[in-house]
């Protein structure tokens, strides 16, 4: 192993695959009051956190970032062996994530002078940033070193896509994504919001009536986008994403899976990830989406 990886948990891997594959992961901070914050995954499992927003109404949970002395911990065993660091962070246009690695960067670097500590900007966020630290660790795991990994990845992280939806406007509206009056009328009127995000934004939302509807908008937007930017989804990893674990999550895989096979697609298998806090705060516990994230090539 030629380099170590961190990421912060935006990038919503199970800790199955980052203990499997010794990616270490740095936690954000969830609270419901403003005052008691818990690591996110490991003091607050994240379908409790979901579990516990839906039973709170009217509850708008905050998320806190890292902060520089939690990189250093994580950095520092790999220092002290000699080994080059990789740190994938959640994209600096949504937090300061990144910020805190780099000052944690400076003050291992000062103090360990051989340090070796490259701190990246995902430019992503959930599933597709987890695509992302599986790619670094595919290619750490062919032994290619930290400078020839950092040069494949970079152009990856612009052709990242993300299409989802959410069941309640209101954490939408309290995070200032809409305005008041559009999430009252939405709310009598069973509209339902269709979100993208690539280039590092959220782009403007599309609505459509009913949660059915909404899921099948969805995958539609997949392929519209596919087919007009002329895409091979063989050179793509593809990937699903649920907040708290309901059984339309099933009914949306299937639909998906058809429409794959009656277009004529060869992909009959994707990453699926449970969409973590850090995007949860602004959704609501029922966010649900379809990402994909092209290969490094190699």
């Amino acid at each position: 192993m030629k380099f170590g990886i961190v990421s912060d948990s935006s990038c919503d891997l199970t800790q199955e695959y980052t203990e499997k594959e010794q990616v270490t992961v740095v936690p954000f901070y969830v609270s419901f009051d403003g005052e008691n914050y818990y690591r996110e995954g490991t003091e607050i499992p994240v379908t409790e956190f979901y579990r516990k927003m839906a039973e709170l109404s009217g509850c708008y949970p905050k998320t806190s970032m890292p902060s520089a002395q939690d990189y250093k911990e994580a950095f520092l065993p790999m220092i002290s062996a000699g080994l080059p660091v990789l740190c994938i962070c959640l994209t600096k246009k949504f937090s300061g994530s990144m910020q805190a690695a780099l000052n944690a960067k400076d003050e291992l670097e000062e103090e360990y002078p051989k340090a070796r500590i490259h701190v990246m900007d995902s430019e992503l966020v959930t599933a597709l940033q987890g695509l992302f630290v599986k790619e670094a660790v595919r290619l750490r795991n062919q032994g290619l070193e930290l400078e020839q990994a950092v040069d494949l990845l970079e152009p990856v992280r612009s052709t990242g896509h993300i299409f989802f939806t959410t069941k309640d406007l209101k954490y939408l509206e309290h995070g200032g994504r809409i305005g008041k009056a559009a999430s009252i009328a939405g709310s009598v009127l069973n509209i339902k919001p269709l979100l993208q995000y690539y280039d590092g934004e959220l782009a403007a939302p599309e609505i459509c009536r009913g949660r059915k509807k909404s899921l099948q908008r969805m995958v539609e937007m997949l392929f519209d986008y596919v087919e007009k930017q002329e895409i091979r989804l063989e050179d793509y990893s593809l990937a699903t994403g649920v907040g708290l674990p309901v059984p339309e999550y099933d009914t949306f895989k299937e639909h998906l899976r058809q429409e794959l096979q009656k277009r004529g697609y060869a992909v009959t298998e994707w990453e699926e990830f449970q969409i973590g806090a850090t995007i949860g705060v602004h959704t609501g516990p029922y966010p649900m989406g379809v990402g994909l994230l092209k290969h490094s090539g190699l």
